[in-house]
């Protein structure tokens, strides 16, 4: 997996070097709430630069500020030493400074190679060459550690494969500095080590690389030189060799970070709660048979495209699946996710912003539409009731807004995951699946969801967490299931939970291991 500093071919950013992009005094204010202050520090060719720091410290919105996206407040943006305003996205890549975004930006009809070529498509005279554009967008693709049809309509896609093709499209521009805002977020470790490999390349050109990750481990194998966000202002720019990540995680948040998992419960577990029995989701798995029992914390892991989170869906009525499902010995079927949550089966999607929260409405409105009835005084909403059940989700889970009447999109991620928990959470499920908890979150946030996740078990609830950070898994779980091309290949638990063993199943390395020794025989 990720050693330090492992990317090939770093100049050395020594402070001689001058920079290419560069913030100077930056701030950013919307309306009276002031988001970043006096942000200050440059950018050198050849250098990754990694910015750090927990949900709403202002990461995002710097990117955005740099990537020509929004206009800052104060303060001004320098590109060699000349001072500039960006007049737009179009106008800093024109410029060369490239933005990949952490929300997926495709058009979800259109195909991979429609995506990646859009506004730019390569034309044979008169009409547009869909050919060259298919093989050149399947290369983009494949260097990216992902066989993607070029055909393929994105709509079709894992959240992990549309933000491959994202980065994909955002390469295809010519670029001096390119800035990464989470992309690894969704990504295993075998596609995230693809990806450090192309940085690895684009440094050993005289790319710039700004770079956000929630990973520190990650921040650590790939940056030069680490600055470090917290509440819009910036705490220290500092160089990576001289950071571990429990250094990054307390520069983060304040405090110390040690403890970041809770202790795992060892009574024993009680009475099977779900049991799945040769499932199949077509396309997608293939008789998987399962079993989870109450207290239980079951991990599922597995690369892009195993089937993990398709699974789970077929077995709540998301997808179309075949197979047996028991719940609390009884034979069930969930038709539709409807059935599910009514039977005490509550799924959290991974994709909490397209599927799970509706971004434009109020936190109240989100937190109460699936126990809607709840907050009903005869056929009307109680507008009374909802605010009580808002003051106690805002208390329970302690998410964080800064005004109860703003949106769910204006949220930071790690509180839009907790606000889509405490949704879930009033349904008083049995049985919870939460399908990459704490994709884009701060580490200071991962610690609370990992202890809400925890206390679901330790209350006698039962926990399926679907998740591309192994570490998290092996931290958080009893049990991990392997999946690999749609089929359960392996199951680990106590010590045999490791980086390592996991890899070895998802890969199919046993598989080729064995094989070649029977040749070797």
């Amino acid at each position: 997996m990720i050693a330090a500093h492992a990317l090939p071919g770093a100049p050395d950013p020594g402070a001689a070097t001058p920079s290419v992009l560069e913030a100077r005094g930056l701030s950013k204010s919307f309306g009276p709430i002031e988001v970043l202050h006096d942000i200050s520090f440059g950018l050198k060719p050849g250098e990754v630069h990694a910015v750090i720091g927990e949900n709403g410290a202002g990461k995002s919105t710097l990117m955005r500020l740099l990537g020509g996206h929004l206009p800052p407040s104060a303060g001004t943006i320098a590109m060699d030493g000349e001072p500039l305003l960006f007049a737009g996205p179009v106008d800093a890549e024109r410029r060369g400074v490239v933005l990949v975004h952490q929300e997926i930006l495709l058009a979800p009809h259109l195909t991979v190679a429609q995506n990646v070529f859009m506004g730019r498509e390569i034309r044979r005279g008169p009409v547009v060459d869909d050919r060259a554009m298919n093989r050149l967008a399947a290369d983009a693709v494949r260097g990216l550690g992902a066989d993607i049809p070029a055909t393929t309509v994105v709509s079709r896609l894992s959240i992990a494969q549309r933000q491959l093709v994202q980065i994909a499209r955002a390469l295809q521009v010519e670029h001096r500095v390119v800035i990464f805002d989470e992309p690894t977020a969704s990504l295993t470790g075998t596609e995230t080590d693809a990806l450090l490999g192309v940085i690895g390349d684009l440094r050993a050109r005289g790319i710039a690389i700004l770079y956000i990750s929630h990973r520190l481990p990650e921040v650590g194998a790939i940056a030069d030189r680490v600055t470090v966000l917290r509440d819009g202002k910036r705490i220290a720019t500092r160089e990576a060799s001289t950071l571990d990540p429990m250094t990054m995680a307390h520069l983060m948040v304040g405090r110390d970070m040690a403890n970041l998992y809770p202790a795992r419960v060892s009574t024993p577990l009680g009475p099977p709660a779900l049991a799945v029995a040769g499932m199949s989701v077509p396309g997608f798995a293939t008789d998987v048979s399962f079993t989870l029992h109450r207290g239980e914390i079951l991990g599922f892991a597995g690369l892009i495209g195993a089937g993990r989170t398709e699974l789970l869906e077929g077995v709540v009525g998301l997808r179309p699946a075949r197979g047996e499902v028991t719940l609390h010995g009884k034979a069930v079927r969930f038709a539709t996710v409807g059935d599910s949550m009514r039977a005490g089966v509550v799924y959290l999607s991974e994709d909490r912003k397209g599927k799970g929260l509706l971004l434009g409405q109020n936190l109240r409105v989100n937190l109460t539409l699936a126990a809607l009835d709840q907050f009903c005084r005869g056929p009307l909403i109680s507008r009374a009731r909802e605010d009580s059940g808002l003051t106690k989700a805002v208390k329970d889970f302690d998410i964080r807004a800064r005004d109860r009447a703003m949106t769910a999109g204006q949220l930071s991620g790690g509180n839009q995951q907790k606000l889509l928990l405490g949704k879930m959470m009033l349904l008083d499920p049995g049985i919870v699946v939460v399908d990459e908890p704490t994709r884009g979150i701060d580490i200071g946030t991962k610690e609370q969801i990992y202890r809400f996740v925890a206390d679901l078990a330790a209350k006698g609830k039962a926990v399926i967490v679907i998740s591309s950070e192994m570490q998290e898994l092996i931290g958080l779980c009893h049990r991990i299931l392997v999946m690999r091309e749609g089929r359960l290949v392996g199951e680990l638990a106590g010590d045999a939970m490791t980086e390592e063993a996991i890899v070895v199943r998802a890969t199919g390395a046993e598989v080729q291991s064995s094989a070649q020794a029977a040749m070797d025989a």
